[in-house]
């Protein structure tokens, strides 16, 4: 239920809009129901056997069916924008409650998570272009149905939102065509039939041919950017001012990432070192890489470890943070459910701890170590080490023993081939990525903050 009765769910605007994107989806879907009787071929229905043998119908049919519900779900809302009161056609609430409570940030990893490893176990059926145009429609039903929720409307409506949107159908589609051209190659190889590069292996020239196109491509999407700008309002706001400052205060969309690693880390850490450290890892990696199968053609099966540690870089790691800045981080940078009201009162009290605290004060029952006051640097250093030694400890186990164990078990054919250095450099550069979704679980699930922390020194991790 809305928080604001001033502002309906439904608007005249909003009903007529989502007839537009209705009927689009209904032009979408009739040219699917042409390929579909085409390529997709017949199936027997039975019924239970009230049908006897069965009756054979073309795949097709089941498409146009749904497209002529798509056709009436339009015209409802096309004709119907003048009484938004009487209006039924929105988001029930059974679906917004359950969608409410499991949004929070440790059911949004673990969500983010199972995502990711479904969408590699279940490569084979996903790529296949009905499953493909099935969780399209999905994506774009659910979001036509969420945009009469007026919080949610609010959110991904924001000019400076849309693009995100756009971007996630963008990254969806090509992830989607990697692993299609990926599968394909695969079973290629297998059956020992020439790969997908080498049967459409056609060459043109770099002049007129390649930068024609490339002429079209910048004049279409040079359009594209025109109508954008007339259609949406600029996102401009007034002059930055000390006595007013925005809530929340986030950065552009592609440094949301970073901005919810400070959540978890210290700004050295979040803001300079992982940062660094991936960048040089990003350039390391042709140089350790030690696998030549998969130059030069799409496939999964030869490059496993590869692809599957790029993704999780990429998605759940990166675009997964800059969904959850973007929509689910709010006013005093809470965390927010998709159709909540965005209350700046709100405020959550987190009970953070740190691992020294927990291991002396909840373990022991025992006093922090303290620093004397005036206390030299040796005396200091003493005090700091008492009081930290676990958390030293535990970070030096992962950075330091953690890669030794790991070439001993998991990564010995990594070790055995790589040799000593180029091994160390993959091993610590896997273990900084992980660092961010071990400190997310630490401190969603057990209110972990520092591992180590030595504010005396301005550090902590």
């Amino acid at each position: 239920m809305n928080h604001l009765t001033h502002n309906p769910d439904l608007t005249p605007s909003v009903i007529f809009g989502l007839g537009w994107l209705y009927m689009l989806l209904f032009f979408m879907n009739a040219a699917w129901v042409k390929r579909s009787y085409a390529l997709d071929g017949i199936c027997n229905i039975r019924l239970g056997g009230i049908l006897g043998e069965g009756q054979k119908v073309p795949y097709a049919m089941f498409w146009a069916v749904y497209c002529a519900m798509l056709l009436m779900v339009a015209v409802t809302h096309l004709t119907g924008s003048n009484n938004p009161q009487q209006f039924s056609l929105l988001m029930p609430d059974i679906f917004k409650w359950p969608i409410n409570k499991a949004s929070n940030p440790v059911m949004f990893f673990v969500g983010s998570m199972t995502i990711y490893i479904l969408m590699i176990v279940l490569r084979k059926w996903w790529t296949t272009p009905t499953a493909g145009w099935l969780l399209l429609n999905f994506s774009i039903l659910f979001m036509a149905l969420s945009i009469t929720d007026y919080d949610f409307r609010q959110i991904v409506g924001k000019p400076d939102n849309v693009p995100i949107v756009a971007m996630l159908y963008i990254v969806g589609f090509f992830t989607w065509l990697y692993f299609k051209k990926s599968v394909e190659n695969d079973k290629r190889k297998a059956a020992g039939r020439p790969l997908l590069e080498q049967e459409n292996n056609e060459k043109v020239l770099t002049w007129p041919d390649l930068v024609y196109t490339e002429l079209v491509c910048m004049v279409l999407v040079t359009a594209l950017l025109i109508a954008w700008g007339i259609v949406l309002q600029a996102p401009l706001e007034e002059p930055a001012s000390a006595a007013k400052t925005p809530n929340p205060s986030k950065a552009p969309w592609y440094f949301l990432g970073l901005q919810e690693m400070l959540v978890y880390f210290d700004p050295w850490m979040a803001g300079v070192v992982l940062p660094s450290v991936i960048l040089v890892g990003l350039m390391a990696v042709p140089y350790i890489d030690f696998n030549k199968l998969g130059n030069g053609y799409y496939t999964f099966n030869e490059r496993k470890f590869a692809v599957s540690t790029f993704l999780f870089g990429f998605l759940p790691l990166w675009v997964a943070m800059i969904v959850l800045g973007t929509f689910l981080r709010g006013p005093n940078w809470n965390f927010f459910s998709p159709y909540e009201y965005w209350d700046v009162h709100k405020l959550e009290l987190l009970n953070n701890v740190n691992l020294s605290e927990v291991f002396w004060i909840y373990g022991l029952h025992l006093q922090l170590p303290v620093v004397p006051p005036g206390a030299s640097f040796p005396v200091q250093a003493w005090y700091i080490l008492q009081r930290e030694f676990v958390g030293l400890f535990a970070v030096l186990f992962y950075l330091l023993a953690l890669p030794n164990l790991m070439a001993a078990t998991v990564f010995r054919k990594f070790y055995v081939r790589m040799g000593l250095l180029r091994y160390m450099v993959l091993a610590n550069l896997m273990l900084l990525m992980m660092s961010l979704p071990i400190k997310m679980v630490l401190r969603w699930a057990a209110n972990l903050k520092y591992i180590v922390a030595i504010p005396e020194w301005f550090f902590n991790i």
